[in-house]
């Protein structure tokens, strides 16, 4: 009798293994979600301004919120201000930027851009504003799954207007 027991018990035993492992091998595992592909940017520089009565190099200032459609094109749209601390002389502009990124198979990805908005500029009294254009070219260094710095220079004119500047900017983007 004890023989009959302690067999249906380890035939139990080895139906109860059997079945759970069955089931395990049926599970599938959440997806395990990284970033979305809208991000936030934030982005520090100089600038070398030329206006019709001055040239100055000053600091800029900028950041925006951005959207990536797939591995090679994202927009943003963004703020930046040219002349932090400087009284007489400054730069300001609002735009949208679309984005071509260059991949690769490192953290590194080489990017040209362009944007158009309004912008507007204080040289000693004398303002000026308009329509905005600004050309874009850098590298993204990938740092982690949401976050990658951004080393770029930027070439900004208001349009009909002697304003422009040159920025090298580093910064900052955080994907949700």
């Amino acid at each position: 009798m004890k023989f009959i027991t302690k067999a249906l018990l380890g035939l139990g035993l080895l139906v109860g293994f059997t079945s759970t492992a069955a089931l395990a091998a049926d599970y599938t595992p959440e997806p395990v979600v990284t970033a979305s592909n809208f991000y936030l940017r934030g982005d520090l520089g100089w600038s070398w301004l030329e206006t019709q009565n001055n040239n100055d190099s000053v600091f800029e200032l900028g950041g925006g919120v951005g959207y990536r459609f797939n591995d090679h094109l994202r927009t943003d749209a963004r703020f930046d201000y040219a002349g932090v601390g400087n009284e007489n002389h400054d730069f300001g502009s609002v735009l949208g930027n679309v984005y071509f990124d260059i991949t690769t198979q490192s953290i590194f990805t080489p990017y040209v851009g362009a944007g158009i908005g309004y912008g507007w500029s204080d040289d000693h009294g004398d303002n000026e504003s308009g329509v905005t254009y600004a050309l874009m070219a850098g590298v993204e260094v990938n740092i982690t799954d949401n976050v990658s710095a951004d080393i770029g220079y930027r070439f900004r004119q208001i349009i009909d207007s002697e304003t422009y500047d040159n920025q090298a900017l580093v910064g900052l983007r955080y994907s949700f």
